[in-house]
């Protein structure tokens, strides 16, 4: 499978996604850009996959529904928040999408009925606003107990899964990673790859599972270094997880 990373709006990541039976698009910030990537290719586009609410996730699919004829699929616990959905789904849903096995994963917290996709066959997930590169969404309908369930679902999967998550925030969110975890000598080297990245104009919210289990604090409560500096030592893994969030939601 090849995947493509489209960007939109000011800081949006759409994707898409060719398989031996098509193509897919995860989220829709807007459609001229998307429409142009896969005019450059030579693409139609079958399948649109929805992962939240949000308009900067959705503000393209009217037009490209419209434009290309691709069926549109959603989060049933949203659709009527939504562009109309031709298939709703949810947690535990499984699709086949561009000719392979799709797993919908519920992923709640930044809206009550976000899902992740997830695509085994080509080790990857895509995460919107759940899971991002070094960070997690802010947590806007749900609770912090919510997002950290979502979150160590995903962290369940394998650690080679490529993670696709939906905004360029990185380089700010690993700013405040540092502050969180100061020791952590993995995550000074990526901070640092990051901020070159950046400089070249080069994307930066995709990484491997395995990368964000060592770098991003909002999966590493059990670090015994951010317990100590955050004054936590017994409390458990998602009231530390909260309370990161919370000192994120100030930074």
């Amino acid at each position: 499978m090849e995947i493509v990373t489209v960007p939109c709006l000011s800081d949006n990541y759409a994707y898409l996604v060719r398989g031996p039976g098509g193509v897919c698009l995860i989220d829709a910030p807007e459609a001229a850009p998307i429409a142009a990537a896969l005019s450059e290719r030579g693409w139609g586009l079958d399948t649109l996959l929805i992962t939240h609410h949000h308009h900067d996730h959705v503000g393209g699919v009217d037009e490209l529904r419209a434009t290309f004829g691709c069926s549109v699929v959603g989060p049933r616990a949203e659709q009527e928040k939504m562009p109309a959905l031709d298939l709703a789904v949810q947690g535990g849903d499984v699709l086949e999408v561009a000719g392979t096995r799709c797993e919908v994963i519920y992923v709640p917290g930044h809206t009550l009925g976000h899902i992740a996709f997830h695509f085994p066959e080509a080790q990857a997930v895509f995460t919107a606003d759940s899971l991002m590169a070094l960070g997690c969404g802010r947590v806007f309908e749900g609770t912090p107990e919510m997002m950290w369930d979502s979150l160590s679902k995903l962290a369940a999967l394998p650690p080679e899964t490529m993670v696709c998550s939906g905004h360029e925030y990185t380089q700010s969110n690993a700013r405040f990673a540092l502050t969180i975890e100061p020791g952590n000598a993995t995550l000074k080297s990526r901070a640092n790859d990051i901020a070159k990245a950046r400089a070249e104009g080069l994307p930066t919210a995709t990484c491997k599972l395995s990368e964000e289990l060592a770098t991003n604090p909002f999966l590493r409560p059990d670090s015994p270094e951010i317990r100590d500096l955050l004054g936590m030592k017994t409390a458990t893994d998602a009231e530390v997880f909260a309370e990161i969030r919370a000192r994120k939601d100030k930074f």
